[in-house]
């Protein structure tokens, strides 16, 4: 019996002590500014209403849930102003207030998904408008101005304030997106916003959650679980050390003879402090540079570009052709991250570098997979070459 009672409870997630005060203090501001305002605009002894129960309700949602699709600025203004309006609007066809109340309710709800502006409590308006008595059915429509659009200004507005001074993100705004191409999206994750939207779909009920929080969420919990499979492994855990690495004024014909032997894969591009300037890969070799039976030369617009930087002309070495900027890794980041950075930016090999900036291995994709399957217990021993 007592494990049935338990499971009536809903599984809402932690909320810490502090962020539990700050939506009760947050929620109390509200409702106080709402209708202190109110009266000042109206006055103590006006007839209208200086404050709806519903604001109660918005309160909860607005300084409690922000991040709901339920509390942003459209789902409470537009819910509020539709079903006050129809709500008034039942009242005044249907004389049975009980089926006024219901045509009310259930027209508003129609009408707020239709517009995209679902709020929980703008039902309680639509009843209000209703019931509310003598003093609502006499202002008629004059009721959806006040005090539902006053009462509902000012508690948004409040919100605004107080959660943005609060450091809560509000109101959330949906993620302008680039198309990302089809290959970048297959790297980027296992599950993509557009898979997201098609679970949702799916379950063709309201989820009170932004599908970009949710796909944040998914994601974070994600890097988490890659985490505990490495066992928290650093990149200096599985980093190949003692790399070959090149200097800029290295021949071309000789990196590409380091790379054709099969010692190594990517060819870091260091100073002559060790510190990584650049990296060069076999891509590079092929997409920038013209072979013929002489050898290897730079194209005539590459040519002009390395000439223009180096301000000298191009004289065949790895600084023309070399891939910059560089993103490097530290040795203690950890394995995880690696994770999100691979798989958007298709990179197969990345430097890492120790706290003075200089060269201390590569870590490669082989390494990172064989991390996350094996984790610390089997971790592979620190290799010579990549």
């Amino acid at each position: 019996m007592l494990e049935t009672l338990k499971r009536l409870i809903p599984p809402i997630g932690p909320v810490s002590p502090s962020e539990q005060v700050r939506a009760a203090c947050g929620a109390l501001l509200g409702i106080f500014l709402t209708g202190f305002i109110t009266r000042l605009a109206l006055g103590s002894g006006s007839a209208v209403p200086l404050l709806i129960a519903p604001m109660g309700a918005s309160a909860v949602l607005l300084f409690a849930v922000p991040s709901s699709p339920l509390a942003q600025p459209w789902s409470i203004l537009g819910g509020n102003l539709v079903a006050s309006t129809v709500g008034v609007t039942a009242t005044m066809w249907i004389p049975d207030p009980f089926l006024a109340g219901g045509v009310g309710v259930g027209g508003a709800i129609a009408l707020m998904l239709a517009l995209r502006c679902v709020h929980p409590p703008s039902g309680a308006v639509a009843l209000t408008a209703v019931v509310g008595g003598p003093a609502v059915t006499k202002l008629g429509y004059a009721f959806v101005l006040w005090p539902v659009m006053v009462n509902s200004l000012v508690i948004l507005s409040v919100a605004i304030a107080y959660n943005n001074l609060t450091r809560r993100r509000y109101p959330h705004l949906a993620p302008l997106k680039t198309p990302a191409p089809a290959a970048q999206e297959a790297r980027a994750a296992t599950f993509a916003h557009q898979d997201i939207i098609a679970a949702l779909r799916e379950a063709d009920e309201l989820i009170d959650v932004d599908p970009s929080d949710l796909e944040d969420i998914l994601h974070r919990a994600q890097l988490r679980a890659f985490d505990r499979r490495s066992d928290g492994l650093t990149c200096g855990d599985i980093m190949t050390r003692h790399v070959l690495a090149v200097s800029p004024a290295t021949p071309i014909l000789e990196a590409m003879e380091l790379l054709r032997s099969g010692r190594t894969k990517v060819l870091p591009v260091t100073s002559d402090k060790a510190e990584v300037i650049g990296v060069l890969t076999q891509t590079d070799l092929l997409d920038k540079v013209d072979w013929d039976h002489k050898g290897p030369r730079l194209g005539f617009g590459r040519r002009v570009s390395a000439a223009l930087r180096a301000g000298r002309a191009p004289d065949g070495t790895v600084e023309e052709i070399m891939s910059t900027p560089v993103t490097a890794v530290t040795a203690e980041m950890r394995v995880a991250a690696l994770v999100p950075l691979m798989s958007q930016s298709g990179m197969h090999h990345i430097p890492v570098v120790d706290a003075k900036g200089q060269l201390a291995g590569v870590v490669s994709q082989g390494d990172l997979i064989a991390a996350l399957i094996q984790g610390r217990g089997e971790a592979p021993p620190a290799q010579v070459a990549s």
